[in-house]
């Protein structure tokens, strides 16, 4: 599945990109003939289907996790590989790729974030709160794909390879560390008392993180644009 226009020029700094695509490519050359962009891009759904199962069952017993951290492996082969297999066998379809791949990363973010939402591990509310950022981060970069043909793919040297990483990471610490899951602690907002858990605090920083990086682009690519498209003389 291709992941911009075709005349975009693909921006992509992070700090694993070399070695991902390395890989990406060890991969693609491998894959039986009847394997398909479109299965791929399937492949990814369904690791995002496993990614909430496994937090929402994690309310039961916190070593459901491991079905999570699998669930991001499989996202990442599918939602990763599909754009390099086109690429490999030469058979991209741009306006299909770009309408497709955009489309289908919205739903399994959805799904991604409303089976962490449902865990008990982070509220519900911050789930979406983060979500709805992630989608204004989408919303920009494909108004950049289409006006300065720039498809960024990354921020401040991460992408959605390292986030996946972290995020196992933290399922990871969360499983083998009981006082990490069972910590929690009280804090009152705007009048009214909330239970926070660890996963919460760890929501907030990337909320706000976000948010930083989010601003910050807006303001500079808004510079540019003015820059670019400077106010015409009234004649």
């Amino acid at each position: 599945m291709a992941n911009k226009k075709e005349e975009s020029v693909r921006i992509q700094t992070s700090v694993l990109n070399a070695l991902e695509k390395k890989a990406l490519l060890w991969l693609a050359q491998r894959q039986p003939s009847w394997m398909t962009s479109d299965i791929l891009t399937f492949i990814g759904t369904c690791g995002s289907v496993l990614i909430a199962l496994g937090y929402i069952l994690s309310s039961g017993n916190i070593n459901w996790l491991w079905l999570s951290t699998l669930g991001f492996v499989v996202n990442w082969y599918g939602d990763s590989l599909d754009g390099t297999l086109a690429r490999f066998r030469n058979c991209q379809r741009p306006v299909y790729g770009y309408y497709l791949d955009h489309t289908v990363d919205a739903v399994n973010e959805f799904i991604m974030f409303l089976g962490v939402g449902l865990s008990g591990l982070m509220h519900l509310e911050l789930a979406l709160l983060i979500f709805v950022l992630y989608l204004m981060l989408t919303i920009n970069v494909s108004i950049n794909a289409h006006l300065k043909k720039e498809f960024r793919l990354t921020y401040a040297g991460m992408g959605p390879t390292e986030f996946r990483l972290i995020m196992i990471l933290v399922n990871t610490l969360f499983i083998f560390i009981r006082p990490l899951n069972e910590f929690s602690h009280t804090v009152t907002l705007l009048g009214h008392e909330l239970v926070f858990r660890a996963l919460d605090y760890v929501a907030v920083v990337i909320f706000a993180v976000l948010l930083v990086i989010y601003s910050v682009t807006v303001i500079s690519d808004a510079r540019w644009y003015a820059k670019n498209d400077p106010p015409r003389k009234q004649s």
